[in-house]
């Protein structure tokens, strides 16, 4: 059967099966993967039946786009588009993040500082809304409403069912510079220059991002994309990628990766957060298999311990108290980054810390205008420059006060202007989050697209459960 016919028969069975629930029964898909660390209530009920959705549909490469399932997973899309000299416009970091899942609930990665948010490379997509019914969405169309709000709706107004997005091209290879800073000052006014001029010494860049391992050893790594032969690194062995950027040198340490290789660098670590599994133990690395340091493997790990809550275990038998799941991305303005982090180094106990700049894109199929906020349930501005800062750990839970550590972060996002994604534990009351996340705008839309409430509103589905 050909992709497309594929594709529709699989349309076919997804709404059938949405049709199928009780309208009293909740609403989930029934896929094996997740990228999300919220707390999920547990259900017998079944889900919709996405069999048929994860595939590439067809990649033109003359037209540089791609059509795709909604349940197609980064890894898959890659792995089409390469060959023909092509990547989506942003890649996200962890090879099993579907496309769909980066659009209604955002992505981000080293090109995000020219291509903005996977979203913004959208040109148009299908979805079944909670009205059980498909419709496409594009800018400028009957459903323009949704094609907007859809970003950061994580499945409280549909799923998306296929996606048309933009392709870019790509070198063979990618130079790396890991630039190395003592303050946090220099790093964010050097970030700040190269996103506006993408160069520097002389060198253009076009990817950037950075990591922070205390207040005074901190790097940028900008990377230029090239067709020039010669040695490349292997970081999917015994060497550890976030380990390679360290060094004393007052010049940058270059490096080379295939576009491949550079585009999942961090999944085969999970950035740095693969040290609590023992995977970067050399003894227990060299008996590890490679097909398993991934970060689909490490997150079947984290499920299992916070099923069976193997760590807080571990903890009580050693005398001490349980530990508060800090799993955050946040951006914050780049004027508020530099003291942001200062803040965060103080007040909060994880390193390594990542960075990555962001713009809205201004020259997207959106076409937004100058100074606006285009994406109504996520409201970044466009002409505005944004850092997100990134860090995965647990911290020691403070008894009586859940979340607190998670609290703490989000009064000091919302403070310096800056919003936080919503794939892991939320704390907000209901006012505040209507306010950061576009409340307005989101109940206009939940009437128009699921006026049953058959799905979750985006409150109950984000936000912790207390």
């Amino acid at each position: 059967m050909e992709p497309a016919a594929t594709h529709a028969a699989a349309v076919q069975r997804l709404v059938a099966s949405y049709r199928a629930i009780p309208p009293s029964a909740p609403v989930r898909l029934a896929k094996k993967t997740s990228n999300l660390f919220r707390a999920r209530a547990r259900t017998n009920a079944p889900g919709l039946d996405v069999s048929g959705l994860g595939g590439v549909i067809a990649v033109d490469p003359v037209a540089m786009t791609a059509d795709l399932g909604g349940m197609c997973t980064y890894e898959d899309l890659v792995a089409a588009t390469l060959p023909h000299g092509l990547a989506p416009l942003v890649v996200p970091q962890l090879k099993t993040i579907t496309l769909g899942g980066a659009v209604t609930g955002l992505g981000i990665e080293s090109t995000s500082f020219r291509n903005g948010l996977p979203h913004e490379s959208v040109l148009e997509m299908d979805i079944l809304t909670g009205a059980g019914e498909v419709v496409t969405a594009a800018p400028g169309g009957e459903h323009d409403d949704l094609y907007r709000g859809f970003p950061n709706s994580y499945g409280t107004l549909g799923y998306a069912t296929r996606l048309r997005i933009e392709l870019e091209p790509v070198e063979p290879f990618v130079a790396l510079r890991h630039v190395r800073f003592r303050t946090l000052e220099a790093l964010v006014e050097t970030m700040d220059r190269v996103v506006r001029e993408r160069v520097h010494d002389g060198e253009p860049v076009d990817y950037v991002d950075g990591v922070v391992f205390s207040a005074t050893e901190a790097y940028l790594t900008l990377g230029r994309r090239t067709d020039e032969p010669g040695p490349v690194s292997d970081y999917t062995g015994m060497d550890i990628y976030y380990r390679s950027l360290q060094h004393d040198g007052t010049e940058p340490r270059r490096d080379r990766l295939t576009i491949h290789d550079y585009l999942w660098r961090w999944d085969t670590d999970w950035f740095w957060c693969s040290r609590a599994f023992g995977a970067q133990n050399p003894a227990l690395r060299r008996v590890w298999p490679r097909r398993w340091r991934r970060s689909s493997v490490y997150w079947k790990l984290v499920a299992l311990d916070q099923r069976w809550s193997v760590a807080d275990r571990l903890e009580a038998r050693k005398g001490r108290p349980p530990r508060e799941r800090v799993v955050q991305d946040v951006e914050v303005p780049v004027e508020e980054c530099a003291a942001f982090l200062h803040w965060f180094l103080r007040e909060v106990p994880i390193e390594p810390v990542w960075l990555c700049p962001l713009r809205v894109r201004e020259d997207g199929p959106a076409h937004p205008e100058p100074g606006s906020q285009p994406w109504p349930l996520y409201p970044l501005r466009t002409g505005q420059t944004y850092v997100n800062v990134g860090f995965w750990s647990t911290v020691p839970a403070t008894p009586g006060q859940p979340g607190a550590t998670n609290r703490l972060i989000e009064r000091e996002v919302t403070a310096r202007h800056g919003h936080k994604s919503l794939y892991s534990d939320a704390y907000y009351e209901r006012d505040e989050f209507d306010r950061l996340y576009g409340g307005e705008a989101f109940a206009t839309l939940k009437e128009r697209y699921d006026p049953s409430s058959r799905l979750l509103d985006l409150y109950s589905k984000a936000v912790q459960r207390r």
